[in-house]
């Protein structure tokens, strides 16, 4: 079997050589090449044509998001972004790079790791995601919506027509955009709450809601253990804030730090199999693009209590693994291309359970 290709891209000389040597040591890869800028790393990809880029998102004469924008949009390539970002505005172009179409983020090593344990991940990282099958990706130029169109939405209802209490979301790798063009195709005054599960590792989740609240029409927030779950009225966005299960419990919001579930924490089963049991039939749960099966039993569970649920299909998803399981299962009521996610849940927001949805 030909290794796996990859051109890294940093530019830090000693960071560069530390992934270059951690790669070029297992013999499933090959460095094909370096560059320590955007533009330079441009080039390369389209005369190199590698399986893999990690790219540095704080890069000179061309940045990693201009650079994954370009690659996405002319020579389609997975995307591994290896960065050190922590500040508020560095952490919003990282997000907006896996939106561009970037597979995953992973984060430096600090020197602090257990020994061999960042190498390990990173180089299982790589070959993971050298397997998925990328499209060219043009990039949309977004707008948020102005922060008036929050507040002039009409008023808050007394209760939701439909019967429906909540709206659970499930993703993962490919899950940013995807999440995204949901919350920005709902109206500001969709009745639900939404439950939000994204898999994407500490510390990039940190600011996470806050990117997503400037893009929604509905306001985005973590959540916080204890508070109560909004009943239907004015919906708003709660997010599974990073390494902790988020779960309902007797009309509450609820944070745990159990087991992983499916290597996960947070993890979409968790949420889903929460709602089954204290919802039922008035949830809504949607998985949408992601890699292997966090999701698929949580959403059977809903299914079987009376809920309505859907799935992502195939030819828009990223990844279809977490959709593909979902479907396998039995667990999707409705397979739907991301487009026509967002307007199911509005209809579904109208319609009461078990009519016309």
């Amino acid at each position: 079997m030909a290794p796996i290709r990859v051109l890294v891209v940093d530019d830090s000389l000693t960071i560069r050589m530390r992934l270059i040597e951690i790669l070029a040591g297992d013999p499933d890869i090959a460095v094909v090449g370096e560059a320590a800028d955007g533009r330079t790393a441009i080039a390369m990809c389209q005369a190199l044509r590698p399986d893999v880029v990690t790219l540095d998102m704080m890069l000179p004469i061309m940045t990693g998001l201009a650079a994954t924008e370009y690659i996405m949009a002319h020579c389609p390539t997975p995307i591994l972004i290896v960065s050190a970002s922590v500040n508020r505005g560095e952490l919003f172009r990282t997000y907006e790079a896996l939106a561009a179409g970037a597979l995953d983020v992973f984060d430096k090593p600090t020197g602090k790791e257990v020994d061999g344990e960042w190498e390990r991940k990173f180089i299982a990282t790589v070959k993971l995601i050298s397997r998925i099958r990328v499209i060219t990706h043009l990039r949309a130029k977004l707008s948020s919506p102005p922060r008036d169109a929050r507040t002039i939405a009409a008023a808050p209802r007394p209760d939701s027509p439909s019967g429906f209490e909540v709206v659970a979301i499930g993703a993962s790798t490919g899950g940013p955009a995807a999440v995204r063009d949901v919350l920005m195709s709902l109206p500001p005054d969709f009745p639900l709450p939404v439950l939000l599960v994204l898999h994407i590792a500490d510390p990039f989740a940190t600011a996470l809601a806050e990117w997503l609240d400037g893009l929604s029409p509905l306001r985005v927030a973590c959540a916080a253990d204890g508070e109560p779950i909004q009943r239907p009225g004015r919906g708003r966005v709660v997010l599974a804030p990073p390494d902790a299960h988020l779960v309902v419990r007797e009309g509450k919001l609820r944070l745990s730090r159990g087991p992983e579930r499916n290597w996960c924490r947070p993890s979409v089963d968790v949420l889903f199999e929460s709602l089954a049991e204290e919802i039922g039939a008035r949830a809504i749960a949607c998985v949408l693009t992601g890699m292997g099966r966090d999701g698929a039993d949580g959403l059977l569970a809903i299914r079987k209590a009376g809920g309505a649920c859907l799935a992502q299909d195939e030819a828009t998803s990223v990844v279809y693994g977490m959709p593909r399981e979902a479907v396998l299962r039995g667990a999707a009521e409705r397979v739907l291309p991301l487009q026509d996610i967002g307007p199911a849940l509005v209809r579904l927001s109208a319609v009461g359970p078990g009519n016309g949805r």
